[in-house]
């Protein structure tokens, strides 16, 4: 069945969605939730049964519904499809059925011949040819039999030369399914810190690798929020990483950045040999560019990264990944066995890197629950694998959650020391990212505590630090937003917030111009400075939900109501992809807060009710009391 909807065309059967008469990109589980909304439009379809429908046998989650869902929306809005809180979604544009069907009858038999019917639309007759009457043939004066006379020669001619094809092309065709077209990767030259040892990465039948020699791995991984912009088009997918050699082993991490996200991981082994095989194993991975290439849900993540763990159960950076998946969503239990999964795995193995990782990650969770002690127990134990293999990196990784430790038990003196000792193991690993990080922290939790002196000092070290190390401007932006940080009123810290935004005018997406730009329409609206506000809003060009969430705010204020529920329904859809939870939140109670026919009141009131938590109910308690939640 064909559908016609706007300035859209479906073909149900074929899956095709064409749009003013182009074929527009759709992805096929997209396109096949669209046809069962489309075939049924007068039902309210549960999650369960598109589940069924769509994805039939496979497991997965509710959220891939979701997923599917809101990509639908972007495409068609955001109104074209209706949730119904606990009951499932519903089509709503008005759509007229084609038929399939040309009618035989539509011209007189004289006026058409075969060539003024398009292929596609030709009848299809089951009947045999001396059953058809001679009336409906778009041909006069032409019998049947002399048809059939002149017909069989080209049907054997044409049989023959179909079975000649065939015989030559099976091979070429059975070749290509068993080889799936080679993943394509640039990659900057993976070194040591010497740049005396590199890994070779030759062209093989999953990999095509292009070499990008205009830069180094030191330099992407500080400016890659320039750099990669420029290469993205091209390469889409850029491979880099370092390598260092400690009693006969050989450790690597990785950095694989795509379009949307980054994908990183370590490996170990007896020679770059052996290493590179070990990398190009794991990444030979399809889910890794899905991931890579689109924004994820939480949701699909955990499922996706499930899958791929009971598939490849003894790879210990995808359990790295689920682990860091299941914390994002405060699953902290399921965090915790898995990190001791991964921890008695890396002991059988004696994988001292991912034992270290492993104790980091039950750290983490222990702290979430503050369970302080135990928690500094595994950071100890942490140290001491990473110091079992000489990761500096991994030991000032330890340090600097100790710091957050110590800060809980209200010990500025550990704290300094913590970080101070942080930043010099870095240091010594050439790590400037970390270096950088734990002194800058320093200077944050100076200023929690009153440190005056201390708070200015470090920051300025890592201010000289930056310049020392060349690194782009945009690094520079994190020194205005620390001293934005400091200022006690909202006119202090305007200043400094307009000087973030300045030195990230290349990088508006950074998360430094991200927060400044925030702050300033969040104080511009509430100052009735909305000519300012509007200025910053405008000047904005990536749709990301942090910037719809800016476009809600504005619209609300200027009492534009269509404006904002459009940005406001926007900006919760990119934020439930995003995995941002407390901008969800946000949206959510900004858009309950709302007294408006077109909120669907009860689904929002039910995602707070749902996934609200304590710190963010409290941080709302009172807008909250408001709606009698």
């Amino acid at each position: 069945m064909r559908y016609k909807f706007k300035e859209f065309n479906f073909d149900s059967a074929s899956l095709v969605l064409m749009k003013n008469g182009e074929v527009i990109s759709i992805r096929h589980n997209e396109a096949k939730v669209l046809a069962l909304l489309l075939e049924n439009v007068d039902k309210v379809i549960s999650k369960e049964g598109i589940l069924s429908d769509v994805w039939q046998d496979k497991v997965v989650s509710e959220q891939a519904v979701f997923q599917n869902i809101s990509s639908l929306r972007s495409l068609f809005g955001s109104q074209a499809i209706k949730t119904f809180p606990k009951r499932g979604y519903q089509w709503q544009l008005s759509t007229k059925p084609l038929t399939d069907d040309l009618p035989l009858t539509a011209a007189p038999v004289g006026d058409l011949s075969v060539g003024d019917i398009p292929v596609a639309d030709l009848p299809v007759c089951n009947l045999p040819i001396d059953d058809i009457p001679v009336g409906n043939l778009p041909v006069e004066n032409v019998s049947v039999k002399s048809a059939q006379t002149g017909y069989w020669p080209y049907v054997f001619l044409l049989s023959l030369l179909v079975i000649v094809i065939g015989f030559f092309t099976w091979p070429n065709n059975t070749a290509q399914e068993s080889h799936p077209p080679a993943i394509r990767l640039a990659y900057i030259p993976i070194v040591d810190q010497q740049a005396t040892t590199r890994l070779a990465l030759l062209d093989n039948d999953k990999f095509d690798y292009t070499e990008l020699t205009h830069i180094n791995s030191a330099n992407f991984l500080t400016s890659a929020e320039l750099e990669y912009p420029n290469l993205a088009e091209r390469y889409p997918f850029i491979l880099t990483g370092k390598i260092r050699e400690y009693q006969q082993k050989v450790y690597l991490d990785f950095l694989l950045k795509g379009p949307y996200v980054d994908w990183q991981g370590q490996l170990y082994a007896n020679s770059n040999e052996e290493l590179v095989q070990q990398l190009q194993q794991h990444l030979a991975q399809p889910f890794i560019y899905q991931f890579l290439s689109s924004p994820q849900s939480p949701e699909f993540k955990k499922s996706s990264l499930s899958l791929a763990h009971q598939q490849l159960p003894e790879d210990r950076n995808i359990l790295c990944h689920l682990i860091d998946i299941y914390i994002e969503t405060k699953e902290l239990d399921k965090a915790m066995a898995l990190a001791e999964k991964l921890a008695t795995q890396a002991r059988t193995q004696d994988d001292w890197q991912q034992l270290g990782n492993a104790l980091l990650y039950q750290s983490t969770v222990l702290t979430s629950k503050d369970l302080y002690q135990l928690s500094a127990d595994k950071l100890a134990l942490a140290t001491k694998a990473f110091e079992n293999i000489n990761d500096l990196s991994g030991q000032a990784d330890a340090w600097n959650a100790q710091s957050w430790l110590d800060h809980k038990y209200d010990d500025y003196a550990a704290i300094k020391a913590s970080l101070l000792k942080s930043a010099q193991l870095a240091f010594a690993a050439a790590d400037k990212p970390r270096e950088l990080h734990a002194l800058t922290y320093l200077s944050v939790l100076a200023h929690k505590h009153q440190q005056e002196d201390d708070k200015y000092a470090y920051l300025r070290q890592a201010e000289t630090k930056m310049n020392d190390y060349q690194l782009p401007i945009y690094h520079f932006a994190k020194v205005p937003f620390h001293y934005a940080i400091f200022a006690q009123t909202p006119q202090a810290k305007e200043p400094h917030l307009k000087q973030v935004l300045e030195f990230t005018k290349l990088t508006p997406d950074h998360w430094v111009a991200q927060s400044s730009r925030k702050q300033l329409v969040l104080q511009y609206i509430e100052q009735k400075r909305l000519q300012e506000a509007q200025a910053l809003v405008e000047a904005m060009n990536t749709d990301n939900a942090q910037n719809s969430y800016l476009k809600t705010l504005l619209a609300k204020a200027n009492l534009k109501m269509e404006e904002f529920i459009v940005h406001a329904q926007r900006t919760f859809e990119q934020a439930q992809l995003a995995g941002n939870h407390t901008l969800s939140l946000d949206v959510a109670l900004l858009l309950c807060s709302t007294a408006n026919i077109d909120v669907n009141y009860d689904f929002y009131s039910l995602y707070i009710d749902e996934n609200a938590s304590l710190s963010w109910r409290r941080d709302n308690e009172m807008k909250l009391l408001a709606l009698n939640q």
